[in-house]
């Protein structure tokens, strides 16, 4: 298929019909789920629900946390936290993208990830002058 052809994954372009059948729920499923703000497609001037790829992806993702047990208040809770998470990776991409450009270097070794201890053994001898007065005032 030709690249140009596809939709983008934000495109609000599937109806109901279709949306429900590509995520293997009732169209009535859908109306619950945007009326509880768990996915809320597109409308259209005449009112008519359009869901995205993205849309749903998500509709896949509350069916699957909803068949683990996790209730409609648990998946709303769930979502927005990834829809922020996403936000704020976005973001922190952006943010180094403008730090590496503005101080090359910064960045290009990554930050240590082990947790265990320094192996570094640091030996600390007074000056002979702090010695020296420490025996006189001692």
């Amino acid at each position: 298929m030709n690249e140009h052809l596809r939709p983008d994954d934000a495109a609000p372009v599937y109806a109901i019909s279709v949306a429900a059948q590509l995520a293997g729920l009732h169209p009535q499923t859908l109306r619950q789920y945007d009326r509880l703000g768990l996915v809320s497609p597109r409308r259209t001037s005449g009112r008519n629900r359009l869901y995205s790829l993205r849309d749903i992806a998500s509709l896949r993702e509350v069916t699957r946390l909803s068949a683990e047990g996790v209730n409609l208040a648990g998946i709303q809770r769930i979502l927005g936290l990834e829809t922020e998470n996403e936000r704020l990776r976005s973001q922190l991409g952006i943010l180094l993208a403008e730090v590496q450009r503005l101080r090359p270097g910064i960045g290009a070794r990554p930050p240590s990830t082990t947790s265990e201890p320094s192996t570094a053994v640091v030996v600390w001898r007074p000056r002979p002058a702090d010695r020296d007065h420490h025996h006189r005032t001692g």
